[in-house]
């Protein structure tokens, strides 16, 4: 008889977030963030992920057309570096930057870049928000290449950017198409004049809320923060930006977490073994109400 011999799909791999302050010039931006990376990959990190717009100040704080300029067709600056980084260096690289699709169309992208250096996927945001100093919508069209699980040769993973992760349909989605880990990509903090009051809770808010996607989907999660205070060109006192980037596991329990101040690196593994073991005994997939579930697609549900 012939002995057959299978090989097995990987149960573990690391994943990573780098936690930087990237308040400087695209250039400075996109060298910083080679040399974290290969930190990171040294460290052990199959799959790392950069903070939402990584290659400059977040410049939605104003409405100005000249931030136009910062954007970057598909498969230019940032792809070409790291595709060669992610080649060179054996990883999987998350990669969120400011697209120009066309004259007047731009996205809030990541590339997933494999260990190849090719495209696994490209994320386009689909939640833009409009708040008070995150004047996205003036900048960003959503999204329109939908929610995705995308395989790479360490594992299959889902991006989501920043506003995405207050929406338990997004991370739901994306769960249900297979998705290991949740990456999101994030550039969230404080207006100081409202840290004191408010800050503690809307901090709080941020976490419980994607603790809740990894609990509710049974997959990890990995957010990925900016540090820092960027300053609004008007002379107000800007963004302070909490850091506290983190790693979950599939019952929301943190794996790793940065501080609110320091540039850092966090790994943590991924037990898919685990994320099984998690998922038979907490079977909320299984009892979802399928059939009774058409509402959620209404703006509204008039009485």
């Amino acid at each position: 008889m012939h002995s057959k011999f299978y090989v097995m799909a990987k149960r573990k791999y690391k994943i990573s977030v780098i936690q930087l302050n990237l308040n400087d010039v695209a250039e400075n931006n996109l060298k910083k963030c080679i040399s974290w990376v290969r930190d990171a990959a040294s460290q052990g990190a199959e799959v790392i992920l950069l903070p939402e717009l990584y290659s400059s100040h977040y410049f939605c704080q104003s409405e100005d057309v000249e931030n136009f300029a910062l954007a970057e067709p598909l498969y230019s600056t940032s792809f070409i570096a790291f595709s060669e980084l992610a080649k060179e260096l054996g990883v999987v690289i998350i990669v969120p930057f400011f697209e120009k699709r066309m004259a007047g169309i731009y996205h809030n992208s990541a590339y997933i870049i494999d260990t190849d250096g090719t495209e696994a996927g490209l994320y386009r945001k689909m939640h833009i928000p409009d708040d008070p100093h995150f004047y996205e919508k003036f900048y960003f069209t959503p999204g329109d290449l939908g929610f995705q699980a995308i395989e790479t040769k360490k594992g299959t993973v889902g991006t989501l950017i920043c506003w995405d992760q207050w929406y338990p349909e997004a991370a739901r989605i994306t769960a249900l198409k297979g998705a290991e880990v949740l990456f999101y990509p994030t550039a969230i903090g404080w207006h100081p004049k409202e840290k004191e009051q408010y800050g503690e809770n809307q901090y709080g808010a941020w976490m419980n809320v994607m603790k809740g996607h990894a609990v509710a989907n049974g997959v990890f999660v990995a957010a990925a923060n900016r540090i820092g205070l960027e300053k609004y060109i008007d002379g107000t006192e800007g963004i302070q930006f909490w850091g506290a980037s983190f790693i979950a596991g599939p019952q929301g329990e943190i794996l790793a977490q940065a501080s609110h101040d320091k540039e850092e690196i966090l790994i943590a593994e991924v037990d898919l073994d685990l994320q099984e073991n998690v998922r038979q005994n907490w079977p909320f997939f299984r009892d979802r109400r399928i059939d009774a579930f058409g509402d959620i697609t209404k703006r509204a549900i008039d009485k």
